[in-house]
């Protein structure tokens, strides 16, 4: 089984948090690929000789396609408790880069629309006017990059909704690279999608210290254009 041991942006006692590759699965489903936390789970044995089942808590998650931030816990404590700080919104600060095929248009950095999911197409509507079952879904928007063909954009994602950033961008007519799903015009050809977890922020669960970690994305042509652009 791979090493992930490059991949891991942070670990303490409590806390492990790693960089997902795209099409790369957080956690068990259906299909029965290996997946991420396969992977920490055997690093975790191996690293630290541990007999037996390894204990690993999943407080989030982040869609197969996407890149980026995961955050995982070594102890039950620590699951409970960042359980809890994901839950409300207000106590981790989350950023996203996408790239994308047209520029969206807004006046205000401030995005609201309200989520609608289709839990049979796994698929989610995003509208300017509330409907049956839709929830809220807020997020701050900013341009930071451009190149000949994509626009490379900074979410702050203020709401946790099912294929929010993918489900909003769509509904302003501007759609990640590779997402067919909702709206580009063709797929990559690994199946990934340029939508990438930069960034986290938030106070250690158990030292209630500040967390602020950042993830380089996947290595690609595009994702290296941006990336050398040095934004943090």
């Amino acid at each position: 089984m791979e090493n992930i041991r490059p991949r891991i942006l942070f670990e303490d006692n409590h806390l492990i948090i790693v960089n997902k590759e795209p099409k790369e699965l957080v956690q068990k489903d259906i299909t029965e690929d290996i997946t991420l936390a396969d992977k920490v789970k055997d690093y975790l044995r191996k690293r630290y000789n541990k007999p037996g089942n390894v204990f690993l808590g999943i407080p989030h998650r982040i869609d197969r396609p996407t890149s980026g931030i995961v955050v995982y816990t070594k102890t039950e404590k620590a699951l409970v408790r960042m359980n809890a700080l994901f839950r409300d919104e207000k106590l981790v600060k989350k950023w996203y880069w996408a790239v994308v095929d047209r520029l969206p248009q807004f006046d205000n950095p401030l995005i609201v629309h309200y989520i609608t999911r289709d839990t049979k197409r796994n698929k989610s509507y995003a509208t300017a006017e509330p409907r049956k079952n839709s929830k809220e879904a807020r997020m701050n928007l900013s341009v930071i990059g451009a190149s000949k063909s994509y626009y490379l954009l900074e979410i702050e994602l203020l709401t946790g909704r099912h294929h929010q950033i993918r489900a909003q961008l769509s509904a302003m007519n501007s759609h990640i690279k590779g997402d067919i799903k909702y709206g580009a015009a063709r797929t990559n050809k690994d199946g990934k999608i340029h939508l990438h977890a930069r960034k986290i922020e938030f106070v250690h669960p158990i030292r209630k210290e500040k967390v602020s970690i950042i993830a380089p994305p996947p290595k690609d042509a595009i994702w290296d254009y941006f990336a050398s652009l040095g934004r943090d």
